[in-house]
């Protein structure tokens, strides 16, 4: 018996890894894609549109598989995950992204894990080892330092915008872990995007472009991404590999972000991509090996035969 459970927990952690890169292969489109689409869309209409879209998605998908409403208790955590990964995040980075470009915005993403995993302690309950500490504060502070030292003076703005958006969409993804560990992983994100809609339907029409003539094809497809992949299906795998293999440790996946994300934007919007940054994601690859190497294993039961 305690073989099997070490087994399953095992076998756990490793889904949970698997699930969680899926999820942060999706992500890194989030913000390449976002930074074309405002090129046509203001920040308002493209958060409450990719909300809406996804959201219609979700309502027909519980709708079909007959899904029970969720439970009093489970309203308020929905409520926290609408405010920080359905308005939070993709408002807040949509802004940013306004002064600075995807590849800094980026470098940002950094931050993300550790504001995950703080989350994960104040809500979730989880203790990760020290050294696990160890290599998530240098993950984030080689992310950090890289930033400061290109000069924060270059928009302060956007860099504001975008800080703000790392802090809420780690709170939202440490509360929607959480919450899937007994709602589920598809449905914690399908129930926060419908709770969303009686505010967001009518806010895609009060915000609306006066034409939609002169919008180019390259934007359309970024609304879709962003609406039906970072929005919905990218949710799908990252909640449930947080929940399997835990929140902290899994959630350290976020500081590869940066490496995908930077081949987006060198590859989609020929943006620069400076030796700075290859060695910032050089850096924090190996972190995430750190954390992944020494996150707590899977603890043996007693036998008492």
């Amino acid at each position: 018996m305690k073989n099997n459970n070490i087994n399953n927990s095992v076998e756990n952690t490793s889904d949970g890894w698997i699930n969680g890169l899926i999820g942060v292969i999706i992500f890194s489109g989030s913000l390449p894609a976002t930074r074309i689409a405002v090129s046509d869309f203001n920040p308002q209409f493209l958060t409450v549109a990719r909300a809406t879209i996804a959201g219609l998605l979700a309502l027909c998908l519980l709708v079909l598989s007959k899904e029970k409403r969720p439970t009093q208790k489970q309203i308020f955590p929905l409520i926290i995950v609408l405010l920080g990964v359905v308005i939070g995040f993709p408002l807040l980075s949509a802004l940013a992204l306004q002064y600075i470009t995807s590849a800094h915005s980026i470098v940002f993403v950094g931050i993300l894990p550790l504001c995950t995993a703080i989350f994960g302690i104040i809500r979730g309950g989880e203790r990760p080892p020290q050294i696990f500490w160890l290599f998530s504060v240098i993950g984030s502070l080689i992310v950090v330092g890289y930033a400061i030292s290109q000069g924060l003076t270059a928009s302060p703005i956007g860099d504001f915008f975008m800080l703000s958006a790392v802090i809420l969409c780690g709170l939202g993804y440490a509360e929607g872990a959480k919450l899937s560990k007994t709602l589920g992983g598809w449905q914690v994100i399908s129930w926060s995007l419908v709770l969303s809609l009686p505010l967001m339907i009518p806010l895609s029409f009060f915000l609306q472009p006066e034409s939609f003539s002169g919008i180019k094809t390259s934007s359309w497809m970024s609304l879709g991404y962003v609406s039906l992949f970072s929005m919905f299906i990218g949710f799908i795998f990252w909640y449930r590999g947080l929940a399997q293999g835990g929140i902290a440790t899994v959630g350290q996946l976020q500081l590869l972000q940066p490496l995908f994300g930077l081949a987006l934007a060198s590859t989609l919007l020929h943006e620069k991509v400076s030796i700075g940054m290859l060695g910032v994601t050089a850096g924090v690859v190996l972190c995430v090996a750190g954390t992944k190497k020494f996150s707590k294993k899977p603890t043996p039961i007693k036998s008492y035969n």
